[in-house]
């Protein structure tokens, strides 16, 4: 997706990414998710982070600390943001396969670029990945399997 500007921002995108989990795992941090949201004023960059036993709020300042001079030493954002820095929450996004694995059996919500069975949204038990499909049960023992390339946007679904 490219700006008026000529800005390509799944391109810079990707470089932040790199960059976020090379400082995250200097950290022993992992980076969950990058998103940029271009904004008529100023923009922002969010940065989802975890680590095992969890993301305290001196976690995400030390971690936006350390980032925030790594980004401003590369300066490959042309145009003025916010940084925004954050553990992923009790809905966190689900990204990576490793993620789909990881909370199998918890509920989750996925909405895929393109209908499946006539619709996009989903919401089911994870079931895991197979072959690069993840499995979902959405209802009565009926199961569906998602490409992980087809999923636009997956999250946990908190439950009390």
């Amino acid at each position: 997706m490219a700006r008026p500007d000529g800005v390509d921002i799944d391109s810079l995108r990707t470089r932040i990414t790199a960059l976020a989990e090379k400082v995250a795992a200097a950290m022993g941090m992992e980076v969950i998710l990058v998103e940029i949201k271009v904004g008529s004023g100023r923009s922002i960059v969010r940065t989802f982070i975890d680590q095992p036993g969890g993301i305290s709020l001196g976690d995400c300042e030390r971690f936006s600390r350390r980032f925030s001079v790594v980004l401003d030493v590369e300066d490959w954002i042309p145009f003025s943001y916010i940084l925004e820095v954050s553990s992923p929450g009790l809905d966190r996004p689900l990204v990576k396969e490793k993620d789909f694995e990881r909370f199998a059996g918890k509920t989750a919500r996925v909405r895929t670029w393109v209908p499946l069975e006539g619709q996009r949204n989903f919401k089911g038990k994870l079931l895991g990945v197979f072959e690069g499909r993840v499995g979902l049960e959405i209802g009565a023992g009926r199961k569906i399997e998602i490409g992980v390339a087809d999923i636009e946007k997956a999250n946990l679904v908190f439950e009390n």
